[in-house]
């Protein structure tokens, strides 16, 4: 017997999973020995400056940590001065490939994951990296120095410890098949990094100070309110390594900052930029033209992707009295005229947002299956009736459907929760009148809200709309001081314990969490372990279909819309780029990666 117990701790202790890289479910697309990713070019020239504008919704920054609460970081910072363990692939979902780390190993148990660090892996200061950087990235990011959204998706690691001067590992809570990516995407600083000799500042003031990161650019110069430099490392470490030849062409990445639309756009069309990105189709449409586009000098591209729709919405702040009754909130949605909107506005260019997970197999329809019906069956006092029947879909406007009945049904839900029209306003027991405010930090966001504003008015309801500089948007929303306010929540293909800050009870009451709508729901917070958890792949999409139509019920997101395109205007005189654009890859990052100059 005692041989019997040796020989199981001697087989436990052997790697269930020792790799170049690492997937979530076991089937790499890139074998061991592999030397580039399919969509790049291996031979890409390397220089030339490639100048971008900030997408962000900050006309400036005001620090260099992009890890903290308070601030705003330059746009890009962190994807192009950190690098990380593990690297993904942007034609492959679920995986990752050794950058820092040679290779990873994780436990027959699930319980730890081990990396190795590479020889050659060097901070822009020489320093080597070592294990003991990656347990103090780890350790700070960890802490209430950070963002809280880093400490819940690292909820369920136990710890990191150091084994060896480039050996790491990690300890597991409890098995996850989705934490060894998770570790493995954290970016590394270096322990130095905010460091004076003996001198040592708390995390969340290490602000103005240089990153000492790894990744392939550093800061260049800058002008502050108006531009960012990245300089291309010349002896940056992991050129040659199969995950990153190719990649990282240009000499210098400068960032313009402008403080409106129109000013970006006059930008481009002088010839300040290089490329752009668009969100806005009437822009893309009516105001995307002029003379360097008829000379061929600038051109437009759609260029179809295959990512998650995510879940771009309206978010409804229950924290607020008004908001906390679901009929409520279902009647507020049944106000908003997409196919109006769709026609008249956006050109016919978006497609309805549907759920948490539209375009993946997690995407829940039509009625529960039998795995869904189990996970859901013990939570059913937490999880609304109608949740056991067909996927809710969002209010349409056309067909069998119209504004008018929509709002008749909106009519009825409000007056059943407890709100009469009189004295020239809908108004609730007490007398208070139902108003709401829309919080946004950009005064152009009006034009979409307005059509909104006007159905809600024809019910009693009244929505105004609170445009605010970027600094108090920021500030309010940390603070959850709104009613509602417009969100564009990026979409996954393996969801994971990043939903728990989205929507756990926890994050609820922790500030600047990505908790918004202030959801406590004890189904919600049982379903995320669920998903979390799984140890197939079947397991979690019937858990991220339960969570979906638990979410969907409560009426806490009201969709907005999506593209199946990216839209990129970009100068191609300059610039050159691969052949194809890989199926998973975000549009504008995708060419800081992979183009190059002509």
């Amino acid at each position: 017997m005692r041989l019997l117990a040796y020989l199981l701790l001697f087989l436990l202790s052997l790697p269930a999973w020792a790799a170049h890289g690492y997937s979530l479910w076991g089937d790499l697309q890139y074998p061991a020995g592999f030397t580039h990713f399919s969509y790049v070019n291996p031979q890409a020239a390397k220089g030339g400056e490639l100048r971008l504008v900030s997408n962000q919704r900050t006309s400036t920054f005001d620090k260099y940590n992009p890890f903290t609460v308070k601030g705003s970081a330059p746009a890009y910072l962190s994807n192009l001065l950190f690098d990380t363990l593990l690297s993904g692939a942007l034609d492959e979902t679920a995986a990752a490939y050794g950058l820092l780390a040679q290779d990873v190993q994780v436990s027959a148990d699930g319980m730890s994951a081990t990396f190795v660090i590479r020889d050659a892996a060097r901070f822009h200061n020489g320093d080597p990296v070592l294990a003991l950087d990656v347990k103090h990235s780890f350790d700070t990011l960890n802490s209430s120095f950070a963002a809280p959204g880093y400490r819940t998706a690292l909820e369920n690691v136990a710890g990191a410890e150091v084994i060896g001067l480039r050996s790491i590992r990690f300890r597991f809570k409890h098995p996850n098949r989705e934490l060894p990516l998770t570790v493995g995407g954290l970016p590394i600083f270096s322990h130095r990094w905010g460091r004076t000799g003996d001198k040592v500042k708390p995390f969340d003031q290490v602000v103005m100070e240089i990153p000492i990161g790894s990744g392939p650019y550093k800061i260049g110069p800058v002008n502050f309110g108006k531009d960012i430099s990245y300089q291309r490392d010349p002896k940056y470490w992991a050129k040659d390594l199969p995950v990153r030849l190719g990649t990282a062409n240009f000499d210098r990445i400068t960032v313009k900052i402008y403080k409106d639309n129109t000013a970006r756009l006059e930008a481009l069309k002088a010839g300040e930029l290089d490329l752009m990105r668009f969100f806005s189709a009437g822009d893309w449409a009516r105001r995307v033209n002029g003379k360097k586009f008829d000379s061929g000098e600038l051109v437009k591209a759609e260029l179809t992707h295959r990512l998650p729709t995510g879940f771009q919405s309206y978010v409804l702040n229950t924290r607020r009295a008004p908001l906390k009754d679901v009929r409520v909130r279902q009647a507020l949605g049944l106000a908003v005229d997409f196919e109006w909107m769709n026609r008249q506005m956006f050109y016919g260019a978006y497609q309805r947002v549907q759920g948490l997970f539209g375009n993946t197999q997690c995407q829940a329809q039509g009625e529960p299956d039998a795995s869904e019906k189990l996970l859901m069956e013990p939570l059913k006092a937490h999880i609304p009736s109608a949740a056991w029947g067909p996927m809710v879909t969002a209010p349409r406007t056309d067909g069998e459907q119209s504004l008018r009945s929509n709002l008749r049904k909106a009519q009825a839900l409000l007056k059943e929760a407890g709100w009469t029209y009189r004295d020239g306003a809908l108004r609730n027991a007490q007398g208070e009148p139902l108003e709401l405010e829309y919080l946004d930090s950009n005064e152009a966001g009006a034009r979409v809200v307005t059509p909104w504003a006007r159905n809600l008015e024809k019910i009693g309801v009244k929505l105004v709309f609170r445009p605010v500089d970027f600094a108090l948007y920021q500030q309010r929303l940390q603070k959850f001081e709104f009613d509602i306010t417009s969100m564009a929540y990026q979409g996954t293909h393996n969801p994971g314990q990043e939903f728990a800050d989205l929507f756990g009870s926890k994050a609820a009451d922790t500030e600047d969490s990505g908790n918004h709508t202030g959801l406590k729901n004890p189904a919600v917070d049982a379903l995320i372990v669920k998903m979390t958890g799984a140890k197939t792949k079947s397991e979690l999409i019937s858990a991220c279909k339960a969570l979906d139509r638990v979410i969907g019920h409560n009426y806490l997101l009201l969709p907005q819309w999506s593209a199946a395109s990216h839209r990129l205007a970009y100068n191609a005189w300059k610039l050159q780029r691969p052949s194809r654009m890989p199926p998973y890859a975000q549009g504008e990052t995708w060419a800081i990666d992979t183009w190059w100059a002509k």
